[in-house]
């Protein structure tokens, strides 16, 4: 579910966007590539401090490594070790995108003599080119961790992924996700209205047709 998405907004972009600053010290390293989000890798999140909203750097898992797998989506809020999450402001945060990845269900044959794989379809978001997706974070051993809250899928995400979808959420209610209870949290995990989405694809990056 949603283990591939990009955000190709420069800092300069989400500053604007978010109405934020630096929280944390600029990444200066070249392992770090802000665009490609993939688990256990960095990526852009915001989140607010002593009353102040700015941009962090975390890794795609939080667990930080405590599982056999990347913790990168979270559904179920109810469960004890979510729900303390969910209960805290200060953990929750908003994850910039600028569209996500789901795989097709079935394999395609590309007529190139290599087995079949599945394509990339491309989601993204017409009245937010930036869009937001509610997630939480925490402090693991491993540094910063987070994880983006998934919904139920609309119609359009549904024949390509059933079981759910990321939470999009709408810019009236980033300070409601930031700074709410517990029940504005859950209230919030909604699909998004698919007739503001759009979708591109299959596409086949690893490989080029015959």
């Amino acid at each position: 579910m949603c283990n591939r998405a990009r955000n190709t907004g420069e800092p300069e972009t989400l500053f604007e966007r978010f109405n934020a600053g630096w929280l944390a010290d600029k990444p200066r390293d070249n392992r770090f590539n802000p665009v490609e989000l993939r688990p256990k890798a960095r990526a852009y999140v915001i989140r607010e401090e002593d009353g102040k909203r700015g941009l962090d750097v975390m890794g795609w898992d939080v667990l930080g490594g405590g599982a056999a797998w990347p913790m990168t989506n979270v559904r179920n809020l109810g469960l004890p070790q979510w729900k303390r999450l969910a209960e805290r402001p200060e953990n929750r945060c908003l994850v910039p995108l600028t569209e996500f990845c789901e795989w097709t269900p079935a394999k395609h044959d590309l007529g190139d003599g290599k087995p079949p794989l599945k394509g990339e379809m491309w989601f993204a978001v017409t009245d937010q080119p930036v869009f937001a997706v509610a997630g939480f974070w925490q402090q693991t051993k491993e540094g910063a961790g987070f994880a983006m809250v998934t919904s139920d899928p609309n119609e359009l995400v549904a024949p390509i992924h059933p079981k759910a979808m990321i939470t999009i959420l709408e810019k009236e209610n980033w300070d409601r996700w930031l700074r709410g209870g517990y029940r504005d949290a859950v209230a919030l995990q909604q699909p998004y209205d698919a007739k503001r989405m759009t979708m591109r694809g299959p596409v086949f990056p690893t490989r080029e047709r015959g």
